[in-house]
């Protein structure tokens, strides 16, 4: 595995959840890093813990005009992961079309949108975050996972194009993440304790358990096209 120490990283969603721990991560691999959210006040509160080898950067992954005058405006990054997506769920007989194109739009074509107009160095990485839907399915959330699926594939597919730069995704499991926040704290412990007893590895995720499999992704210059699933063997379960 490669050194980090003074690669230039930008966390796309950096501002908390998963993409938070992976800038905590990247720090402490020596990295400098940028977080990049659509909130300047959630920013502001994730630099506080991120420390002096962080900066942050307001960016909307659905505004294309905004994503090219950026990564226009910076050199080239060694490693770029993209964690920020907005997916309502729900059946897709129940679901509103206008949500689900919310969905789509969100998760795969702001990924798609960073690929088409970032600048990477020549050995640099680019990182989507996916989740395990793409192979266990669930009938309540088919179009999360023909979305992650969709990411799957264009990493595959961009980590012949864009090569020497490497594309990898890492899908995760259910993660303990803010996303949760909002539900009462006694039916998400309910939820999490459910879910953890039919898992392989009995316990849910956290967010440093994918900043791991993002890092060394980062760091193992041979992982180009690949997917590592990170979800307490969810998929076999």
């Amino acid at each position: 595995m490669t050194s980090l120490a003074n690669n230039r990283v930008l966390v796309i969603g950096g501002s908390s959840g998963i993409g938070l721990a992976v800038a905590e991560s990247a720090i402490a691999a020596d990295a400098f890093v940028t977080i990049a959210s659509r909130s300047r006040p959630k920013l502001d509160e994730a630099l506080k813990a991120l420390g002096p080898k962080a900066q942050s950067a307001v960016l909307d992954t659905a505004d294309e005009n905004a994503l090219e005058a950026f990564f226009s405006a910076n050199d080239p990054f060694d490693h770029i992961v993209v964690s920020a997506a907005q997916t309502p769920t729900g059946p897709v007989r129940k679901l509103a079309l206008a949500d689900a194109q919310h969905a789509m739009e969100s998760k795969f074509w702001g990924a798609y949108r960073v690929a088409r107009f970032a600048r990477l160095s020549e050995r640099g990485s680019l990182t989507l975050i996916s989740g395990f839907l793409s192979e266990r399915p669930s009938a309540m959330s088919v179009l999360q996972g023909a979305i992650n699926a969709a990411l799957e594939g264009l990493a595959r597919g961009l980590a012949l194009e864009l090569s020497p730069v490497r594309v990898n995704t890492v899908s995760p499991g259910l993660i303990d993440t803010p996303l949760w926040s909002k539900m009462d704290k006694d039916a998400k412990q309910a939820m999490f304790e459910k879910v953890a007893a039919n898992l392989p590895a009995k316990t849910v995720g956290q967010p440093a358990d994918i900043a791991n499999a993002v890092l060394f992704l980062m760091a193992t210059p041979f992982a180009t096209g690949s997917n590592v699933r990170v979800d307490g063997g969810g998929a076999i379960a």
